[in-house]
């Protein structure tokens, strides 16, 4: 689909994103995960500092990188869905 004939919204947002391309890939960069989302670095960074804040996931340093975690069994933010847990996002995104 050419640029100008994609659709204004998406059904993820990017922090759905971002939380599905640290599942996927834990040692993923910073730079790799805002290029993969069509965000900009500071943008990843500011939303990755949002989900360890939020307990969704969490960061350890190993050497010069850094190592991402999923938290799991945390519930949906949005009061309609805080009944299910990002879990099942993950497993109907995860890699096969």
């Amino acid at each position: 689909m050419a640029d100008e004939q994609r659709p204004s919204w998406t059904f993820l947002t990017n922090h759905g994103h971002v939380l599905l391309a640290v599942a996927a890939d834990p040692d993923v960069r910073v730079a790799d995960i805002a290029a993969s989302v069509g965000i900009s670095t500071r943008a990843a960074l500011s939303i990755l500092r949002d989900l360890e804040e939020a307990g969704y996931l969490t960061r350890t340093r190993r050497g010069r990188r850094t190592h991402y975690e999923v938290v799991p069994h945390r519930p949906f933010r949005h009061p309609s869905a805080a009944h299910r847990e990002v879990d099942d996002l993950l497993a109907v995104f995860a890699p096969r």
